[in-house]
């Protein structure tokens, strides 16, 4: 079953590449066709899920580890400047990569406040 849904994916785009030869000037026409490009050039990126199942097929548990605040944010009326909501879902999105990668979230914060913050381990090579 894997193998036909990847098949399925790959002949997808193979067709999408061959309905949108250029870059056109239809609406939408250009950034279909870059997306087509960017499925074919990085297929094992795109895919990794599907041989490793510590990769989530998609990114939205970052954007539900922010959602809770932005509702907050939204309900409370406390709508602070840009600047102080851009830090505040920098720490926020710092302490969530440390938890998915198992460190206590409040020692990673104290860590980071003295000056020892923690750095994810770079992604293995391709």
């Amino acid at each position: 079953m894997r193998e036909k849904l990847i098949t399925l994916f790959r002949d997808g785009v193979t067709v999408g590449l061959s309905e949108t030869t250029g870059h056109g000037d239809r609406p939408g026409e250009r950034t279909a066709r870059c997306l087509l490009e960017v499925l074919r050039d990085r297929q094992d990126d795109i895919l990794r899920f599907a041989d490793d199942l510590a990769v989530p097929p998609t990114s939205n548990q970052a954007e539900r580890d922010l959602r809770p605040a932005k509702i907050q944010q939204h309900s409370s009326g406390r709508l602070t400047s840009e600047h102080t909501t851009r830090d505040r879902y920098t720490i926020r999105g710092y302490l969530s990569t440390a938890a998915k990668h198992g460190l206590n979230q409040l020692n990673a914060l104290r860590d980071a406040v003295l000056g020892r913050p923690w750095m994810p381990p770079d992604p293995a090579p391709a």
